[in-house]
């Protein structure tokens, strides 16, 4: 206890050394909650946008449909998807369900036709939950009869705007030739060149009636949490052995989690990188610092201390010397990137994307944990190391230096 008020009182005996050592600390924890914060947002932007925008937090399809090419794929689509749909919504995590089928074919406006993808989806239950497709024109795709949604792409390729008039071109299931008159209501921009060049979306009921079935490719979910997509995957298999579930990240793994795996191993790179500038700032301040006070700890050994209880005082300095430095680092860093940056910092388009995207700081308790114990254990260290050096050196020469 007498060591520990001795430390903590030599901390205020030169001033200007402790607030050298408390900025080093300070600025090394809060380079690296800061950057983990960014890391972590970026990540949370590409989760939401592929969420949003693509997939929902996971699909069902029938087994081995996904991974399968088929003559006539219909065959192996859903057929008593309300059924699914029903037993889903008793789950209370689950909040939506997004039943949708693929439809192929030709777009026309004027004399200017364009090969597209499509997707028939539950307009009205999708318009509240994709909100990441970004309406640049006109309104979402809701409850419009013969209503079109079409990727900024597409429509630029038409010519068309909101209010224009298209002619959708397909083939039914029994290969006859479905032809269907639909209105654009809006404008949709992903930021995705694929999907913006090539999809559109219409009414799950127009799209049935133009390839003349009542079946349903795949459903897709919108859950209260992504985490708790395991678990209801899991209820939905066990209760249709027929079908397979497969996650967002799953359904988008070139875009989605590859571009997480990439981001993952250059963060950890520049990560390592930061941490080692960062953690020898700390080393070398805190061990200057020390050998300073040789004249110091050869007095403390002529009065009589031991090698360890030099040791001690040298590390509860070191402790508190860590402790306040890194907490004031990582308050004032959630202060500046809350109350400063809380709109996020706009970023230019990533890789495969065309749209500039705004990434905010995410911060967890467990990031403030691991910088606090970085902090803490590199200051320890370096008192550790610098203090050996200092306590074994010999009464005389101590005295002298």
């Amino acid at each position: 206890m007498i060591l520990f008020k001795i430390a903590f009182r030599n901390l205020f005996r030169n001033i200007r050394r402790s607030i050298a050592i408390l900025l080093t600390v300070g600025l090394g924890a809060g380079a690296l909650f800061s950057f983990q914060g960014f890391i972590q947002g970026v990540l949370n932007d590409y989760r939401e946008t592929t969420i949003h925008a693509y997939y929902g937090n996971g699909q069902l399809h029938q087994k081995e449909y996904r991974e399968s090419v088929y003559k006539e794929p219909w065959k192996h689509w859903i057929a008593d998807w309300s059924k699914i749909k029903s037993f889903a919504l008793k789950n209370l995590n689950v909040q939506q369900v997004f039943p949708r089928i693929s439809i192929g074919g030709m777009l026309m406006h004027d004399k200017v036709s364009i090969v597209g993808q499509g997707q028939g989806i539950d307009a009205q239950e999708e318009a509240s939950f994709f909100s990441a497709l970004n309406i640049i024109e006109g309104k979402n795709l809701e409850t419009e009869e013969n209503g079109v949604l079409l990727g900024k792409g597409v429509a630029k390729a038409l010519g068309v705007h909101p209010g224009d008039e298209v002619t959708l071109y397909t083939k039914s299931i029994h290969g006859s030739i479905s032809k269907g008159k639909l209105i654009v209501t809006g404008i949709f921009h992903t930021g995705n060149v694929d999907v913006d060049n090539h999809l559109f979306r219409i009414p799950l009921h127009l799209a049935q009636k133009l390839l003349k079935t009542d079946q349903v490719e795949s459903i897709a979910f919108g859950l209260a949490d992504f985490r708790n997509w395991e678990s209801i995957s899991l209820s939905l298999t066990k209760a249709f052995p027929s079908l397979e579930a497969a996650s967002f990240a799953e359904l988008d793994k070139v875009y989605y989690q590859n571009s997480v795996d990439w981001l993952k191993m250059q963060f950890y790179i520049v990560q390592i990188i930061i941490i080692s500038i960062v953690l020898l700032g700390i080393f070398n301040t805190i061990s200057s610092a020390i050998l300073e006070r040789k004249q110091e700890i050869g007095n403390l050994r002529a009065n009589g201390e031991s090698t360890w209880d030099v040791m001690k005082l040298i590390l509860w300095e070191g402790a508190f010397l860590g402790i306040i430095g890194s907490v004031g680092g990582l308050f004032l860093t959630y202060v500046i990137a809350k109350g400063f940056l809380h709109q996020g910092i706009l970023m230019p388009p990533g890789p495969g994307s065309s749209r500039q995207f705004f990434i905010s700081f995410a911060f967890t308790p467990l990031m403030a944990l691991q910088t606090f114990a970085l902090s803490l254990i590199s200051s320890l260290s370096a008192s550790f190391f610098a203090g050996i050096r200092v306590a074994k050196m010999p009464i005389t020469k101590s005295l002298r230096s």
